[in-house]
């Protein structure tokens, strides 16, 4: 395996594709910059991830990743890593997908680091072992591709920390015509991964009632939430404002940085609330805060311990959804009392 030059001069990374995962690359990138004096740092991003990217200050320059998730194309993926060859003293390949190793290999860059995975321990020179029992948590197991083989991870870890300036919270108000008169609450309502991490609508609604004399409720989440947002604004007799589907996702952290405190599901944006510092509670049903908990200080787990429960399904294996039906608006409400 090549020698690793201390310090290198230009690192990419290659990105995962969710949103959340992608933020808890963000130590990562903090332990590089920490490591390497001067270092210059890329990262190569799916386009719906790139926004959140250049909110992170370790990240010099994004480059948006021209192919569609489950597209193979090895001629085309030649052709682009060809643009890159001498570019960079190291790659790090953060998903562990075969395809996503392809443009390191082709791009021949000196060092290519990743974890052994899906038949391309050819395609990285720097192919290392997962140690799952050791690091059990995601944010671990990236950060610690800083470190040299073998060596061991650097605790404390660095949390997430996105930027949203002033300028670009009013480009974003103005956008959407949005003037609070109450301090903001962010509900976010979606979860990509599937309906077994979604608190059910009726919930967010009736947490919404609870909570309208006081606050301005405002929902974010992708243009696939906007049905889940329409369906909370309607049992909650319009006490929320729905704004899914209405943002990119760099507007999207501009609104929760407004917000007093965040109720989120186990999601992107989740990751995102707890990287702008917001007191919140992340709510957890069919997915385990053991591996991707929220990365701050200022969040609360909400979850109920049963037998089934996490199952990291996409639905309830077992129709009954007791992990998510169980835990009731009174007690997020609780919650949220203990926080403000």
């Amino acid at each position: 395996m090549p020698a690793i030059t201390d310090p290198l001069k230009k690192i990419l990374i290659v990105s995962p594709s969710w949103v959340g995962d992608a933020v808890m690359a963000q130590p990562l990138f903090k332990r590089l910059k920490e490591r390497h004096q001067n270092l210059l740092l890329d990262v190569l991003s799916p386009p719906w991830c790139a926004p959140l990217f250049t909110r992170m200050k370790e990240v010099d320059s994004v480059l948006v990743n021209p192919f569609k998730h489950g597209e193979l194309k090895i001629l085309q993926r030649y052709r682009f890593a060809k643009s890159l060859k001498g570019k960079y003293d190291q790659v790090i390949v953060l998903p562990n997908s075969f395809k996503s190793a392809l443009v390191p290999f082709f791009s021949a860059t000196p060092l290519r680091t990743g974890y052994i995975g899906e038949m391309r321990k050819a395609l990285l020179n720097d192919a290392r072992p997962l140690q799952k029992l050791r690091y059990p948590l995601m944010v671990e197991r990236f950060a610690l591709l800083a470190e040299n083989r073998n060596e061991s991870l650097r605790r404390p870890l660095k949390y997430p920390s996105l930027t949203s300036t002033p300028e670009q919270k009013k480009a974003a108000f103005e956008k959407l015509g949005l003037n609070p008169e109450k301090t903001v609450v962010a509900f976010c309502p979606g979860a990509e991964y599937g309906p077994a991490k979604r608190w059910p609508p009726e919930y967010f609604a009736q947490l919404a009632k609870m909570l309208v004399p006081r606050y301005d409720i405002w929902l974010i989440g992708s243009k696939k939430d906007r049905e889940i947002g329409d369906e909370i604004r309607k049992l909650g007799g319009d006490a929320c404002l729905n704004l899914c589907g209405m943002t990119e996702l760099d507007e999207a952290i501009d609104l929760i940085s407004e917000a007093a405190f965040v109720v989120s599901n186990d999601s992107g944006l989740m990751h995102v609330a707890a990287a702008l510092g917001k007191p919140m509670v992340a709510i957890y049903g069919s997915s385990s805060p053991g591996f991707t908990p929220p990365l701050s200080d200022k969040a609360r787990i909400a979850k109920l311990e049963i037998e089934c429960s996490p199952c990291f399904e996409r639905t309830c294996p077992l129709g009954h959804f007791d992990c998510m039906k169980k835990l009731h608006p009174d007690t997020i409400f609780k919650m949220i009392e203990e926080i403000e």
